[in-house]
């Protein structure tokens, strides 16, 4: 392993940060993405108003003012409500909303809009004909969503799923200007330490390039499952 003047283990540390921090960003998103697609895809004018209030709030405004917005502003609230709770019930909590916390919520936020509109559109690309076919016999809605539509909207939705993911681990970078030692974060400090800028940049490039090939060979294989039984051109 490269020492880097000593900086290697962290950034290894940094790196280990980083994937966990995407991948409980893309748990998040996946759960508010299939949330806002039902919404969106509802009969219910609220939940269909809410849903677009979100996908237009989080297009709109750019990412690292979330971030910022929900790191300092969301302690901010935090402090509100646990005051209000000592003064009016005498109720002593404290509740830090800490730099990893903050990441992995804004950027699960933030791709739960994006992932929203990439499962509303696989659910409209499912053959309804086979949902039908699959309620004639005699299979629950449960059975049917887990047997049929999910299999079939997942074949629709991972391409759209693998984009996203990719943005999202490359978004990760932006959790290092809230005071997280992500790979960034340390690349940053060594190369100001050392005046190394364009190694230490580089190592961290090298690693994202690495985790976005893993991950391009995990949705060729997840493409591949879902797509047995149909035809590349489909």
């Amino acid at each position: 392993m490269l020492d880097l003047h000593g900086y290697g283990p962290r950034l290894l540390e940094g790196a280990g940060v980083t994937i966990t921090l995407a991948l409980l960003a893309l748990a998040l998103a996946i759960v508010l993405g299939l949330i806002t697609a039902s919404a969106k895809m509802s009969r219910s004018w609220l939940a269909h108003r809410i849903a677009t209030f979100y996908t237009t709030v989080i297009r709109g405004v750019p990412d690292l003012v979330l971030m910022m917005l929900l790191f300092f502003g969301g302690q901010i609230g935090v402090n509100v409500i646990t005051d209000f709770l000592y003064y009016e019930f005498d109720i002593d909590i404290f509740i830090n909303i800490n730099a990893f916390v903050a990441g992995v919520v804004t950027i699960g936020l933030i791709f739960g809009a994006y992932m929203g509109e990439t499962f509303r559109g696989a659910f409209m690309a499912v053959d309804q004909g086979q949902v039908e076919a699959g309620k004639a016999y005699g299979m629950s809605d449960a059975l049917v969503f887990r047997r049929i539509r999910f299999p079939l909207m997942m074949r629709h939705a991972l391409p759209g799923l693998s984009n996203n993911w990719m943005v999202l681990l490359k978004t990760t970078a932006l959790v290092s200007v809230i005071g997280l030692s992500d790979m960034v974060r340390v690349a940053a400090e060594a190369s100001k330490a050392t005046r190394e800028p364009f190694v230490f940049m580089m190592t961290v490039a090298v690693i994202y390039l690495l985790i976005a090939s893993v991950s391009e060979w995990i949705f060729a294989r997840l493409q591949k499952r879902y797509n047995i039984g149909y035809g590349e051109a489909d």
